[in-house]
């Protein structure tokens, strides 16, 4: 279908507040307030009781929740076009920008200057279906939208009155047409600008300056056409096809092996209706007025569906339960020889590999591995909470609070009783590591100047950010495991078979429960899932019991950098480019897809893992012998 978006894309890349090209104009994703979600058929309940319990408490706290309000995940409505669907089911997207630009191009007489004119949306001829404009020789021209938008910190977004910019009068007196003006071949700011008839203009070079575009008005186009709320801010100039145009805040957890029976499955196919049943008698009401919670519950006897949703209930309400990724750590690292179940509607089936069928003893990285579990298929649930515009949202708060709501995040609809979520099965394989060979390396005094190299790189990258100061420094161990995520993902892309690009990764570097204990809940979860048939392949799986080889085979591979010495010699603290939170690292060694890191491509250092061009000592290696390289 034309025009058509992947639930995925409306998770990750398109979702409210988003704007889209298409042929004949750009429209903006509306918030969820305008998604038709009402059909069971098209938009289902996703139950993932641990997110949702994560999303409330934080969005509590940033005060977009009300203390008793709850949060449903519920999956995009699919395609009205669909065969078998006789209501249309949509989300709506608004036109926006709603200024446009002439194709026609006009020439300035005896310049060497073009200028093609601006026009609004309502001026828009509609029998031509609002995609032409007529011209004042009563000929219709084509129009696209125009390329500069206004946007603040806080999400707002709105067409920039370049009227009142040009003129600088409230309301401006001047109504002449107004165009867009370009010379030369360069396109530069300087050479673009913005111009009225009555011989006013405005660079795009000047509209760096602060305030030169006017004050931010609020507005929030993707939640209703006259959506606005209080804003101090001045609006900033936006290319409406740029790439900060929109950061997705997207929080994923794995869910966890449940022993599911028959009674548990029905009512979780239920629980957005069945989650506040105070009793008995209002539960025998639902089973008699609610078609679906009869059709559910058919069968089970009424006082054990309630047990069971009251202890449901107290398990998600309970605040003392793990944060989500401890939670993983800790029933991956079980040591069971099972985990889960292999049933087709299983959540999470893993197994712990015999150490005799990884172990190398003579590889210089086996002391670094404690255990091995191939992860034959899990479950990932991901849900779109926020976005911000111009950078994306910081997501480290401290060592285990890796999801929080920026301050300058958007919501993504007027209000949050439920969030759009997806769920994608896949494989994967997950390595924890030995706590005692982490801790003698961070004792040694090299690792210890370099955390305060880098920690002085972090610093100076929270000053050149006001309102990151409660972001926090993730810590060498996390920053060791991240980069050897990176350097394992290239490597097992080529073990496996599947596209570097379609692996994810999942860090953990967590400290144990009791208060001021040290970081020893360390390991790693190389994973691909995806909606179609590329996340169940068994690549990774089988590549499990050689994983000491392709770690000694990455280890070797990235000792040496195309870009060195310049890599190698990399400051984070320098001042003259905008990598502070990096060591050595780059494109040619450590980074990755963006889609394939948690981190957004940041907090990695390959001079902790081999020693580099610049070693500075603090290489981990130095620990383990010298590398073998591939097998």
């Amino acid at each position: 279908m034309t025009n058509a978006l992947r639930l995925s894309q409306l998770i990750t890349t398109f979702g409210p507040g988003a704007m889209v090209d298409l042929p004949t104009r750009s429209v903006m994703i509306g918030g969820t307030n305008l998604w038709d979600v009402r059909d069971p058929t098209v938009s289902r309940i996703i139950n993932e009781p641990r997110l949702q319990q994560l999303l409330e408490r934080s969005m509590r706290g940033a005060g977009r929740l009300t203390a008793d309000g709850k949060i449903t995940l519920r999956t995009p409505p699919i395609d009205a076009d669909t065969p078998g669907f006789t209501n249309p089911h949509c989300i709506d997207a608004l036109v926006f920008p709603t200024l446009f630009i002439c194709e026609r191009t006009e020439q300035v007489p005896n310049q060497p200057i073009r200028r093609r004119r601006l026009v609004k949306w309502e001026q828009l001829d509609g029998n031509s279906l609002k995609r032409k404009y007529r011209m004042p020789d009563d000929k219709l021209e084509d129009v696209s939208p125009i390329r500069f938008i206004g946007a603040c910190e806080q999400g707002h977004i709105e067409d920039i009155d370049w009227r009142w910019v040009v003129h600088q009068e409230t309301p401006p007196k001047c109504d002449r047409p107004m165009y867009l003006e370009e010379k030369g071949t360069s396109g530069s700011p300087a050479d673009t600008a913005i111009v009225c008839d009555c011989g006013r203009r405005i660079s795009f070079q000047e509209t760096n300056i602060v305030g030169r575009l006017g004050p931010c008005h609020g507005e929030r186009p993707w939640l209703g056409a006259r959506n606005r709320e209080p804003c101090n801010n001045r609006l900033k100039l936006l290319i409406r096809t740029a790439t900060n145009t929109y950061f997705t805040q997207v929080v994923t957890v794995i869910s966890l092996a449940e022993d599911v029976d028959a009674l548990a499955q029905a009512v979780d196919g239920v629980w957005h209706v069945i989650s506040n049943v105070p009793d008995l008698a209002t539960l025998q009401t639902l089973v008699q007025h609610v078609p679906d919670v009869r059709i559910a519950l058919q069968g089970f006897d009424l006082n054990d569906c309630l047990t069971m949703i009251e202890r449901r209930r107290d398990d998600i309400g309970n605040s003392s339960s793990p944060h989500p990724r401890a939670a993983e750590f800790d029933l991956l690292a079980s040591g069971k020889a099972t985990i889960g179940s292999p049933g087709k509607d299983a959540h999470l089936f893993a197994t712990t590999l015999p150490e005799a069928e990884w172990r190398r003893p003579n590889k210089s990285v086996a002391p670094l591995i404690k255990s091995v579990i191939g992860v034959q298929r899990l479950r990932e649930v991901s849900c779109l909470y926020g976005f911000t515009r111009f950078e994306p949202a910081p997501t480290i708060e401290d060592d285990i609070e890796e999801v929080q709501l920026a301050v300058s995040g958007a919501p993504v609809g007027e209000t949050l009783d439920w969030l759009p979520a997806i769920e994608q099965f896949g494989e994967g394989v997950f390595i924890q590591f030995e706590p005692s060979v982490v801790a003698a390396w961070l004792a040694r005094e090299e690792v210890r100047l370099r955390q305060e190299q880098l920690f002085a790189g972090f610093q100076k990258w929270q000053a050149a950010r006001p309102g990151r100061e409660k972001v926090n420094f993730p810590g060498m161990p996390y920053i060791l495991i991240h980069s050897l995520s990176h350097a394992l993902m290239v490597e097992m892309a080529l073990e496996s078979g599947y596209p570097a690009s379609s692996l994810k990764e999942r860090v953990y570097a967590l400290r144990d429960d009791a208060p001021g204990s040290s970081i020893t809940r360390l390991g790693l979860l190389i994973y691909t899932a995806s909606t179609g048939a590329q996340g169940t392949l068994g690549g990774l799986v089988g590549s499990a019991p050689l994983i000491v080889d392709i770690i000694d085979a990455a280890l070797a591979r990235i000792s040496i950098c195309s870009n060195d010495p310049v890599c190698a010699d990399h400051n984070p603290t320098n001042s003259n480019d905008n990598r502070h939170l990096h060591g050595a690292a780059c494109h040619g060694c450590l980074l990755v897809a963006e889609t394939s890191c948690e981190k957004r491509n940041e907090f990695l250092d390959r001079s902790l893992l081999v020693a580099t061009m610049a070693s500075n000592g603090a290489e981990l290696i130095t620990d383990l012998g010298q590398l073998d390289g591939p097998s």
